[in-house]
């Protein structure tokens, strides 16, 4: 099946100008019941929306019009984070090589053994979905962050140090009833129980340079 339509829902994207590949791969991957649309053209996949694509994306690097590599700078151009699997023929190695330099997960040779592509497959599906959860957690941190206000966010960054509500209070130059305010606000706006647990939930925000 060719679509004109990009699903939210994660499944497998075959992008390959073959239709006797499209054909195949689809009734391989819908024989192990996962989700795959099959796109006749570089174009077609970005112009329906590829770069916010759901799922994992199989892509020939050789295709007529827009390449594969081609996809994929504009894949990377628009920020996407769906993980791509390229097809290459026979002795295409430095096509590869590039490909994986241009932010592919792997590439897998033609012909291909059909389990382990599944096998494959499977495996960018599931760094997808983590990839994906990763993504929802950074924006409610940064949500309830931007509802924080400037003394807020300065009690919370003193908080994170471990400083006691007294040594915040003596720190800012006021009350520690203040303080203490300050601080069940914060908790109550990260869905938090304490300072610790606050820090764990910012970790990974910070690695990421927020």
């Amino acid at each position: 099946m060719t679509s004109t339509e990009t699903p939210l829902e994660p499944r497998v994207h075959v992008v390959d100008d073959d239709p006797a590949v499209r054909d195949s791969l689809s009734w391989l991957f819908e024989a192990r019941g996962l989700p795959v649309t099959c796109w006749e053209s570089g174009e077609s996949f970005l112009e329906a929306g590829g770069a916010t694509a759901r799922g994992c994306v199989l892509l020939d690097v050789r295709m007529v019009g827009m390449s594969g590599l081609e996809v994929l700078d504009r894949l990377e151009e628009a920020g996407s984070h769906v993980p791509v699997i390229v097809l290459t023929g026979h002795g295409d190695v430095p096509v590869a090589v590039q490909s994986l330099k241009k932010g592919a997960i792997d590439f897998v040779e033609k012909p291909f053994e059909a389990e382990d592509l599944v096998e494959r497959v499977q495996g960018a599906l599931a760094l997808e979905l983590r990839r994906h959860e990763t993504a929802s957690t950074t924006r409610t941190l940064e949500r309830q962050l931007a509802t924080l206000s400037p003394r807020e966010r300065e009690v919370m960054e003193l908080m994170l140090k471990g400083l006691l509500n007294k040594q915040i209070a003596d720190d800012l130059s006021i009350a520690m009833r203040t303080v203490e305010v300050h601080r069940a606000r914060i908790l109550e706006k990260f869905a938090v129980r304490s300072a610790v647990e606050l820090a764990g939930r910012l970790a990974g925000l910070r690695r990421d340079g927020a």
